[in-house]
């Protein structure tokens, strides 16, 4: 019986402290509580004070449920009071509906204040003109395209530092998810739809991006890394790509759409309208009857 009592009290002692160091570990391991954006930033925050919100009346609720059940447990000698003829408690009514009706309200006011103000395709303040990347989500790789500038990569975003990028998000294969943590939450990547997207990065560094929605057998291997340099490092990489890099053409890019896993690749052109075409074909096949036009009028209206 004592060894029995003494593992019951070892394997408390084990879960407890288990999860303190869950729970205070170290968040630069966890990268979505590592922001590095703007976007990332608030979204973290909205995590922490959701969490402790609903730690208000949790942690209470689990540290009585143990009081409760060692305090009542059946043993000789017992001495907790016993009143088998109570049935109510008007403050105790009020304590345990008043305070969870508190949290939800108030989590109701930050839910909707910070879904407001993180519109995917709210563009982010900034004095700097936002640099465009048209993402592309295929069979097993992203494509991204500069079309300021005139370049293509595959598996591979480089952007500038503190300064807002627009993502033009849609895809030419099933339904996937484009995620980059330590910037900002994921958007669907959807066939015959244009979604945007902005994030910007506040640090240099490389951060990792990936699908998020199982696509199939090489889903694992759709991730790519997104650097953020200096805008002088930005220009450089640019003017590399476009002198020793070969063109993407349109007979290239449907062997690329070809379902497979891709190595880091990267383009100094790419057929005009490209992105147009893989979002409108699929618009045309659906029976949306929108063209690149009408699908940007309606952005912009909205």
């Amino acid at each position: 019986m004592t060894s029995s009592k003494a593992l019951r009290w070892f394997t408390s002692l084990y879960m407890l402290v288990l999860m303190l160091l869950i729970t205070t570990g170290c968040t630069e391991n966890i990268i979505v509580l590592n922001p590095k954006g703007p976007i990332a930033e608030q979204q973290r925050d909205l995590m922490l004070i959701s969490t402790l919100l609903c730690s208000v009346v949790i942690v209470p609720v689990l540290i009585l449920t143990a009081i409760i059940i060692w305090r009542y447990r059946d043993k000789k000698g017992r001495k907790a009071k016993y009143t088998p003829n109570w049935e109510h408690s008007t403050k105790l009514e009020a304590i345990w509906w008043g305070i969870p009706i508190l949290i939800i309200l108030t989590l109701a006011v930050i839910t909707v204040q910070a879904t407001y103000a993180l519109e995917p395709s709210k563009p982010i303040e900034s004095d700097k003109e936002p640099v465009t990347i048209q993402v592309t989500s295929l069979d097993w790789k992203w494509l991204f395209q500069y079309p300021d500038q005139g370049i293509a990569t595959v598996n591979e975003i480089k952007l500038p530092k503190d300064v807002p990028i627009r993502f033009e998000i849609t895809a030419d294969s099933p339904m996937n998810s484009f995620w980059i943590p330590q910037l900002g939450g994921q958007m669907y990547a959807m066939s015959g739809m244009a979604m945007t997207l902005y994030l910007q990065a506040d640090e240099l560094g490389t951060y990792w991006g990936s699908g998020a929605n199982y696509t199939g057998k090489d889903f694992a291997k759709m991730y790519f890394n997104v650097e953020a340099t200096t805008q002088e490092e930005f220009e450089q990489w640019v003017n590399e790509i476009k002198a020793a890099s070969p063109k993407l053409t349109l007979e290239g890019y449907k062997q690329l759409a070809e379902p497979s896993a891709s190595e880091i690749l990267s383009f100094s052109a790419f057929p005009e309208g490209l992105f147009e075409m893989t979002v409108t074909k699929y618009a045309s096949s659906h029976n949306h009857g929108l063209s690149w036009k009408d699908i940007q009028k309606i952005q912009i209206e909205e």
